[in-house]
């Protein structure tokens, strides 16, 4: 038996950093070096790799063979189509670098840009206009996979819902990368006069307050997301939400700059840190400035896109500011008429003084054909919690189970710790989406850590 040698392993882990294991890092040239690596891999031994923000176990195998499509970066842009071709390794950045001085913008964002194409198809991400858009699939027109046994294959959506190529598209996005590797994917933009937003902001004393004016703002607002402060008695927050900025809307800034888009990072944070920096006294004085600062009534005013979506982009690996155990991050959806449950859950986590930085609520429209995409019509409530707390694992637990009863689910692209029993009765077309994996994965081929802690591949 020929050995593994250490030597040719790479320790990697989610952004959340809570499970790092090692891996072998291959960057392949060609589409013919990524066909003879699947021809040639054993079942359950390949993934690829976007850039490394899935917040769990979703992006790694331990002691498998990771594949990163940094030589897959073209982009084509199509003005009169209103459109995008890109490859998958492209990250959103370098896709907004394009598109911004021409006048478009992404039709769904999450809130970091530092995504790659395929890993948004993959993940299905959504942004804060999913009440009115839906999620990034919604927009893909096609995609090209190399799929489990070396067959370069273009998946397209069809309007016949049971059609075989359309099944295997909706297996495909939201998939988490196990029907095949995403080579390049051809999507919809939208068109924008200005790289602005025009924001409106209120903060609130209470939560009940904020929850319904972001119903009452579903039309209005294109962009809608809140910031709840979790250490306060009340659940006080902040509504922010936005349109794209029209030419006309801008007085003070010189036409050149309307589609101007090049940012840049304020500061770094080292990975060096031993310790968690989120202590509840950091975390409470920065709850009261971040409060204070937003005005008690509404406040109108033009903000570049960089600031309104990409806030935390601003700082380099803000992920190392937990220190070297570092942080579970736990994005839940409950159904409309299960919102009482945000609250719950703020009030169970206060109650056992669980520190949270910057929860983040958003208002969910309907879900698509997508079998395993999160997004449900309802909340969404994203927190961050430090890693290794034995009360707040017992209390998600509890919370798991929930969400089960009411027809809630967790995000698999943040997950770092569900069951498979929570995830298999949450997610209710595992089945229908594990029968199109065998037709594109017959070997069983593709595989990742999350995938064998959830059991999602069908052992039959």
């Amino acid at each position: 038996m020929k050995p593994l040698f250490q030597n040719k392993f790479t320790s990697i882990s989610g952004w959340g950093k809570t499970s790092c294991v090692n891996a072998e890092i291959v960057v392949p040239k060609s589409i013919k070096e990524i066909k003879s690596i699947i021809l040639n891999a054993k079942p359950q031994s390949i993934l690829v790799r976007g850039n490394g923000r899935t917040y769990g176990d979703a992006a790694q195998i331990k002691e498998g063979k990771v594949l990163k499509l940094s030589n897959f970066k073209k982009i084509n842009l199509d003005c009169e189509k209103n459109e995008v071709n890109a490859e998958a390794g492209t990250t959103f950045e370098e896709i907004l670098k394009v598109i911004i001085p021409k006048g478009f913008f992404l039709p769904v964002t999450p809130g970091t840009k530092k995504i790659t194409l395929g890993g948004a198809i993959a993940a299905d991400v959504h942004g804060k206009n999913h009440h009115q858009d839906g999620s990034f699939g919604n927009f893909i027109k096609s995609m090209k996979i190399i799929n489990g046994i070396g067959e370069e294959i273009t998946l397209t959506p069809n309007k016949e819902n049971n059609s075989e190529i359309n099944n295997l598209f909706w297996a495909t996005i939201g998939g988490m990368g196990l029907t095949g590797v995403i080579i390049n994917a051809t999507f919809s933009i939208i068109p924008i006069q200005t790289s602005f937003i025009s924001q409106e902001t209120k903060r609130y004393k209470k939560l009940d307050y904020l929850m319904q004016d972001m119903i009452k703002n579903d039309i209005k607002y294109k962009y809608s997301v809140a910031w709840i402060d979790s250490l306060h008695k009340d659940l006080r927050g902040i509504l922010s939400c936005g349109n794209h900025t029209k030419t006309e809307e801008i007085t003070n800034i010189k036409d050149t700059s309307n589609l101007y888009f090049n940012p840049k990072p304020l500061t770094s944070i080292p990975d060096i840190l031993k310790i968690n920096l989120m202590n509840k006294l950091i975390i409470k004085v920065f709850n009261e400035l971040w409060f204070r600062k937003s005005p008690r009534n509404v406040n109108k005013k033009i903000v570049p896109i960089e600031n309104f979506f990409y806030p935390l982009d601003k700082i380099n690996n803000w992920n190392n500011l937990y220190g070297r155990k570092g942080f579970i991050q736990y994005q839940i959806v409950v159904p409309e008429e299960h919102s009482s449950m945000i609250k719950n859950i703020l009030k169970k986590l206060k109650q056992i003084d669980a520190l949270s930085f910057l929860p983040v609520l958003k208002k969910l429209g309907k879900a698509n054909l997508s079998f395993l995409s999160f997004p449900i019509q309802g909340w969404t409530l994203s927190i961050d919690l430090p890693a290794n707390n034995k009360k707040i694992e017992q209390l998600l637990n509890d919370l798991d189970k929930d969400l089960e009863k009411i027809g809630g689910r967790i995000y698999l692209a943040k997950d770092s710790r569900q069951s498979s029993y929570v995830f298999k009765k949450t997610y209710k077309f595992l089945k229908i989406w594990q029968k199109q994996k065998q037709i594109l994965d017959p070997k069983n081929i593709f595989i990742s850590d999350i995938a064998k802690r959830l059991k999602i591949i069908n052992s039959n």
